[in-house]
């Protein structure tokens, strides 16, 4: 058997990693000293190392974060917000995942939400957990366009089945009662079987008043499948008269921008 033979092989296996550095190997003399395990352990490494990292390019790209520059470490805890770190870094390690626990993090506009709850999605995506980031209203959209159309029960899966499920500008508007019965169906489906984060302006105690207070059946029965095995996170400025929003923190110099 060729080297060409085997190379071509490879290639049709779609192991090129490995057919590259097999070409690499060849055509260094160093290798030629190296035991054969040695060797094929090496081009074991490139192979599965590279098929992990496309993975997990994969994953983060289907999960369709709206900051997919968002890391747990570029986190900023001296911009004049309260922050748990420690919870922070105990939730980065995504045990609250494998627990099935949800997570709420709110704060006033431009606190860093969605920064943070993409950071956590990012690390839910390196341990290999299928993750999706969503604005609400976008979701509650797309199921109605889907009950027109007859794939309802298929989108409703596409969101119920994902590990991880982030749920951006949560509660921002008001829904109407179809669309909290879409919110009711997809969140029974996820209970005890996932995780989702939940990015809200308002405080948790004020959602009833969202979904309608009194007047809806079904706010105690949404919020009743969310409330009660959550960890929470509130953003709130340390000099709230000092208070300037993260968008401003890292935006364009006001000096600079006329």
């Amino acid at each position: 058997m060729t080297n060409q033979s085997t190379i071509d092989k490879l290639i049709e296996m779609r192991l090129t990693s490995m057919s590259d550095a097999f070409i690499t190997q060849m055509d260094d003399p160093r290798m030629k000293d190296v035991p054969f395990e040695d060797r094929f352990g090496l081009l074991v490494d490139i192979e599965y190392n590279n098929r992990k990292n496309n993975s997990l390019k994969r994953l983060i790209k289907e999960a369709g974060f709206d900051q997919p520059e968002a890391y747990i470490a570029d986190i900023n805890y001296t911009s004049g917000r309260k922050l748990n770190r420690g919870l922070i870094e105990r939730l980065a390690t995504c045990e609250y995942i494998t627990e099935h626990r949800n997570l709420f993090i709110t704060g006033a506009t431009g606190s860093g939400k969605t920064y943070m709850a993409c950071a956590f999605g990012m690390e839910a995506c390196k341990q290999r957990y299928k993750t999706k980031y969503v604005r609400l209203p976008d979701m509650l959209l797309e199921l109605d366009l889907a009950r027109t159309d007859g794939t309802y029960k298929k989108v409703q899966a596409k969101y119920a089945n994902l590990v991880l499920l982030i749920i951006d500008e949560w509660l921002l508007l008001k829904p109407t009662e179809t669309e909290q019965h879409d919110i009711l169906e997809l969140l029974h489906r996820r209970r005890k079987k996932s995780s989702t984060i939940f990015c809200s302006q308002y405080d948790p105690s004020g959602w009833y008043d969202q979904l309608g207070g009194d007047d809806s059946p079904l706010a105690e029965a949404i919020l009743d499948r969310i409330m009660h095995d959550a960890y929470k996170i509130n953003i709130v400025p340390t000099d709230p008269s000092n208070y300037r929003s993260m968008r401003e923190v890292y935006g364009l110099d006001p000096a600079l921008s006329e």
